[in-house]
């Protein structure tokens, strides 16, 4: 899923996080970003993007990294996500320099939290062999000898992390704990966990100016009249290049990344992270919207997340509370997982849009590429064309999607690759699986 980030004259927030970073060393190492078995437990998030792309608390992992350890980082994804990476992430297509004594592995999956980089910083600072591993076949961190590493191909992940799997056998893992995304529910649970501290951290530098009692704008903001705002909770942060329009409530903690439209009478509160290049209107509460996406009529979306380039129809809302008040338990390739959450909304991919007047049920997921119509009542495969309620279910043809990608990539001055088509019919193939388990057979 490509990120290319479309700010205009805005600085880059790495040039932001070096300059809270400002006399904090780096360790003399290599970093490596890596991918592990159970990347894919995050689809449909992780189905078209590296799973340090991932937005939460208003940062991605991706950009702890790119910032502190600038000229030390590779990452090594998924086969399908090579070109990708090669493309807009070049300056992780670097080999591990065999001079470093140390290389740095850190898990995709790891939260983009403060507390999380803080204990990263505190491990690196004396390197010696290390590994932190929170269950089975599961690494979250480790500091391995290059040496360890050197036969490994960074394009091929199942080469490290096998390398990772026979250095943690003979060591001990530390009690050191690093929180990971599990499942793709733990982004919205650790989204509302880490926010306070992520913009506690933005907050900690020259950047922002306070316009208002805990608004916070970086660049230039243009702000309705009759727009009401709640900081007694947290503060609201906003990015260069956004608007806000009349008569809207905005209720922090809340973070408007850069070039957001915020329509007329919208309603936005509650551990909000919204990405570049959105357009939000109606009532958004405790959600992640990641970038080129659109909810801009009214309706409701509340505790999920949001990938990239979805179009939320008019009047389309989910439900985030079961009727019951109980816990919430999500449906993954058809295991039940208990979440510990009452508050769980729904989870959509990339490319994903729903019709007017779309109803989505508690916990449900809808996968990439799909096209939503009336109730969704059970969750929907990637590449499907879903009226459950109207009594049609049909897989939706990747040309298709190449040909909806190519306009919408074009409203937004986005030039569609052949990379982007080419990630478009690896992520119809790697989905296969989903529309085989389906509830209801597919007309294809």
């Amino acid at each position: 899923m490509s990120q290319r980030v479309c700010y205009n004259t805005a600085e880059s927030l790495a040039t932001h996080l070096l300059a809270l970073f400002s006399g904090t060393a780096a360790p003399a190492m290599n970093v490596l970003l890596f991918e592990d078995e159970f990347v894919s437990r995050l689809y449909p998030i992780t189905t078209g993007r590296p799973a340090f792309s991932t937005s939460c608390g208003s940062f991605r992992l991706l950009d702890w990294v790119e910032a502190i350890f600038a000229d030390q980082a590779s990452a090594s994804v998924r086969p399908h996500l090579q070109a990708l990476l090669q493309s807009d992430h070049r300056e992780l297509c670097r080999n591990l320099q065999p001079t470093e004594t140390w290389t740095l592995c850190l898990n995709a999956r790891l939260v983009p939290s403060r507390s999380n980089l803080e204990k990263i910083m505190q491990l690196a600072a004396n390197p010696s062999p290390l590994v932190i591993s929170p269950g089975p076949q599961t690494i979250a961190a480790a500091i391995v000898p290059t040496a360890n590493l050197s036969r490994c191909s960074l394009a091929d992940c199942s080469q490290v992390n096998l390398a990772l799997q026979q250095f943690a056998q003979n060591l001990t893992s530390s009690p050191a704990h690093l929180d990971l995304f599990d499942y793709p529910h733990d982004v919205i649970r650790q989204n509302q966990r880490i926010f306070d501290e992520n913009l506690a951290f933005r907050l900690s530098g020259d950047r922002y100016r306070e316009i208002a009692d805990g608004v916070f704008v970086s660049g230039s903001v243009t702000i309705s009249d009759f727009v009401v705002t709640n900081t007694k909770a947290g503060p609201i942060v906003i990015e260069d290049d956004t608007a806000i329009g009349p008569f809207c409530f905005l209720r922090g903690p809340l973070y408007l990344g850069p070039r957001t439209r915020v329509n007329e009478h919208a309603a936005i509160k509650d551990y909000v992270s919204i990405g570049h290049t959105t357009k939000i209107g109606g009532e958004v509460e405790s959600s992640v919207i990641e970038p080129f996406s659109n909810k801009q009529h009214h309706g409701f979306l509340g505790h999920s997340y949001l990938g990239s380039w979805i179009n939320l129809g008019a009047g389309t809302c989910n439900s985030d509370l079961k009727n019951t008040y109980g816990e919430v338990k999500m449906d993954y390739s058809g295991d039940r997982v208990p979440t510990g959450m009452q508050f769980i909304g729904c989870i959509i991919g990339d490319y994903s849009k729903t019709a007017i007047n779309t109803s989505v049920f508690t916990g449900k997921t809808i996968g990439v590429c799909s096209m939503v119509y009336g109730f969704v009542t059970t969750n929907v495969p990637s590449f499907t064309n879903y009226a459950r309620s109207f009594g049609q279910v049909t897989e939706m043809s990747p040309a298709v999607m190449e040909a909806t990608q190519k306009r919408m990539f074009a409203r937004r001055n986005v030039l569609q690759r052949k990379l982007d088509v080419e990630l478009l019919n690896a992520m119809h193939a790697l989905t296969q699986k989903e529309r085989q388990m389906a509830e209801e057979p597919l007309s294809l």
